[in-house]
């Protein structure tokens, strides 16, 4: 259930993989300052960090280890960069939700940033993913569900956004029109990422024996 790491590629592997984390928490920040609806996982998150206190960054962080849990009862593998995703995406949105302020009365810039928030997402899971560490734990549930029902990546992410935006709503979470919208559209938003990344979500590790050497 643990991908090897791949000294040989470590350092490009972490740089590349703290783009897609940075991009991710970017999309996250720009759902929560777009004031349309939050991004669908953190309307729990939202909900839980107005409730303790703490940041929406660190209640993400919470979050995602339980999440972890889910994904290894359901045997999905998990490396180096699932740990490197539960620990610092929170850190990125905390940054960006600092930066970038929110926006009310301005529908058309609000629109905007919440489908840049999605169009972002949908690039930094391909760009984290393709790097092969481990996805992050709510994607290694979608890449899960997809694996042990055959359902195509779009569905698999649909449904869970779907799921978590109900939850999350039924917990009085700052759902919207936005939230909805943005379950809808993030499985394709991930499916044309990996298409245009030729990102291969279950490629098979090659044995040792298999490696030429050049």
């Amino acid at each position: 259930m643990l991908k090897p790491i791949r000294w040989n590629t470590f350092v490009r592997d972490f740089f590349v993989i703290q783009i897609g984390f940075a991009l991710y928490g970017l999309s996250i920040a720009l759902s929560l300052q777009a004031n349309l609806g939050t991004n669908t996982w953190s309307i729990f998150e939202k909900a839980l960090a107005d409730i303790t206190g703490l940041t929406v960054g660190t209640m993400s962080v919470i979050v995602a280890f339980f999440v972890l849990l889910i994904v290894l009862l359901f045997r999905e593998k998990v490396g180096w960069g699932t740990l490197g995703n539960i620990l610092s995406i929170g850190p990125w949105l905390d940054f960006f939700l600092y930066l970038i302020p929110p926006l009310e009365n301005n529908l058309v810039l609000q629109s905007l940033m919440l489908l840049a928030a999605v169009l972002i997402q949908g690039i930094a899971s391909a760009v984290y993913i393709g790097v092969n560490a481990g996805a992050g734990p709510r994607d290694s549930l979608m890449l899960a569900i997809h694996r042990t029902t055959k359902l195509s990546l779009r569905l698999a992410r649909a449904s869970i956004e779907l799921t978590v935006f109900t939850i999350g709503w039924l917990l009085g979470g700052p759902a919207g029109i936005g939230t909805l919208i943005f379950a809808i559209l993030i499985g394709p938003s991930v499916q044309w990422a990996f298409k245009i990344f030729n990102v291969k979500p279950h490629r098979e590790e090659l044995p040792e024996s298999n490696v030429v050497v050049k």
